[in-house]
């Protein structure tokens, strides 16, 4: 078995876990309700825009009513639930309450659950919670009833053999023509991470040992009870991020913001990241995820109020397509995408498999080695979204029974395990793929047109969708199973990757012009 087939199914997702019998623990629980908005639903800050709403003055224009508010705390009152927080710009208020209170107040039962790898006895939650009907028109989601983890991370470890084909950050960077003489400076660049941990040592050593003298700053940022815990797997993911993030935006600050693998962890970090008025990251990157049908309807509705939040206040959002190919990972023989990458306010990030030198690449074709159990690129069409206005022309394919949706990945990179990145992690030299790399590269990126343009990009598909191939290497050869390469979008590497200072050209015209063109 391949280390990277090793690595993969040591993640099962929690609708994977086999339920055991009513949860027996008296332990309080604390649980997070995400309200609805006041007002409609804000428009994203895309490119070209006027400044984005300021975070300072978010709580008025879209934050949480504070008449439905004081809805949820009477209901709380009558079931004996503890408010232990709340914050109406982020739309969230914090319960606590025993496992019987809980039980009752929201029509639940609460179960044990054993994952599939044997690890922990995790708390789940039978049914969807139900609020009275005065209440309920207020609350999108009741989140932290559910311990079972909702995602896993998009990396691809390979043995030391696949050393010779592979490469720096700085190596990629050139190839993909990253501007001259911007490094990201001014810029935070938020990291969600849902396990693992980061190593100071090693990233110092790291960036020395790419002649890096100047080492970013790194905030560790604890969310929801998540901390940084070095010493598992996750480290993998945690360290390539931040490593590729440092040394290709070596002028940003980075913060990773560490969270549970839950529902309430998940939402809370982008939420968190998004509203962070102390670090004022101007792009998150993500490489979690989980097929789409593996998440509960109203945790969507959460993670897209999160995610609407961030476009909104001209946040780019960046995350990872997935590794397995056109199922997503899933044995139902159809073909799935992975979420948050689905999301339209999310930039999906696919993989490609890249050889060259120096500026110039001699081959990159569609990232898939299935047929070695080495993990392909996710790519297809959302059975939960519809397709956005930005994508009408992309020619995407027709989803299942003919939907039409939003079509995953927009963009691509770097991301076979066989021409992966060389990292470090707990002290030892790796090389490791997987898009989980692309969503941090990207990252770095539009934190140099951000610091270029003086302005962030916020939502940027559609100038992308409107620029189009001029500015991407169009990846023309492979497939990812279901989906085949093709000239323009395609659901395998959506435009393909960066020409940098081809794109950053474009974007500033697109600023001095005032409108996107085609």
């Amino acid at each position: 078995m391949s280390m990277s087939t090793a690595r993969h199914s040591q993640w099962p997702l929690g609708k994977d876990a086999k339920y055991l019998g009513p949860h027996q623990g008296t332990e309080p629980i604390d649980v997070t309700l995400v309200m609805r908005r006041r007002g409609g639903h804000p428009a994203p800050a895309a490119w070209p825009h006027r400044p984005p709403c300021k975070r300072e003055d978010f709580d008025t224009q879209w934050g949480a009513d504070p008449a439905d508010a004081q809805k949820l705390r009477a209901f709380a009152q009558q079931h004996g639930l503890a408010e232990t927080g709340c914050d109406l710009h982020r739309r969230v208020m914090h319960l606590r309450g025993t496992p019987q209170q809980l039980q009752q107040a929201f029509g639940i039962q609460l179960g044990s659950y054993q994952m599939p790898d044997g690890g922990p006895i995790k708390r789940g939650c039978h049914g969807k919670p139900t609020l009275p009907s005065d209440v309920s028109p207020a609350v999108l989601a009741v989140l932290g009833l559910d311990q079972r983890p909702v995602a896993r991370p998009h990396f691809r470890r390979l043995a030391a053999a696949a050393a010779a084909k592979s490469h720096t950050p700085l190596q990629v960077g050139e190839l993909y023509g990253f501007p001259a003489n911007t490094d990201g400076s001014g810029q935070t660049v938020a990291i969600i991470e849902l396990g693992g941990g980061y190593t100071a040592s090693d990233f110092s050593r790291y960036m020395q040992s790419l002649g890096i003298t100047k080492v970013p700053k790194v905030d560790v940022v604890s969310v929801a009870g998540g901390t940084s815990q070095p010493g598992g797997d996750a480290d993998g993911e945690v360290m390539l991020d931040v490593e590729v993030i440092g040394a290709l935006a070596q002028g940003a600050s980075i913060a990773v913001y560490f969270a549970p693998n839950t529902d309430q962890g998940f939402y809370e970090a982008i939420s968190q990241a998004a509203h962070d008025s102390t670090r004022n990251p101007s792009v998150i990157s993500i490489s979690w995820g989980g097929p789409e049908d593996s998440w509960a309807s109203t945790t969507l509705q959460a993670m897209e109020s999160a995610l609407q939040d961030a476009t909104t206040l001209g946040v780019t959002v960046t995350a990872a397509s997935g590794d397995s190919g056109s199922t997503d990972g899933e044995t139902d023989g159809q073909q799935h995408v992975d979420y948050p990458s689905s999301s339209a306010y999310v930039l999906a990030c696919g993989g490609t498999k890249l050889s060259g030198s120096g500026t110039k690449i001699s081959s990159e074709t569609v990232w898939n080695e299935l047929s070695k159990n080495e993990g392909a690129t996710g790519g297809g069409v959302s059975a939960s979204f519809g397709q956005p206005t930005w994508q009408a022309s992309a020619k995407v394919p027709a989803g299942a029974n003919g939907f039409s949706g939003r079509g995953v990945p927009d963009v691509a990179g770097n991301a076979d395990p066989e021409t992966g990145y060389q990292v470090l992690v707990d002290g030892q030299s790796q090389v490791i793929g997987g898009t989980s790399a692309v969503a941090p590269l990207w990252a770095a990126l539009i934190a140099r047109f951000n610091q270029q343009l003086g302005q962030n990009v916020g939502d940027v598909h559609e100038a992308l969708y409107g620029i189009g191939k001029k500015a991407f290497h169009d990846i023309t050869r492979g497939n990812n199973g279901a989906f085949k390469a093709a000239s323009g979008w395609d659901a395998c590497t959506g435009w393909g990757s960066p020409k940098g200072q081809t794109l950053l050209t474009s974007l500033a015209s697109l600023k001095g012009s005032g409108a996107v063109s085609g």
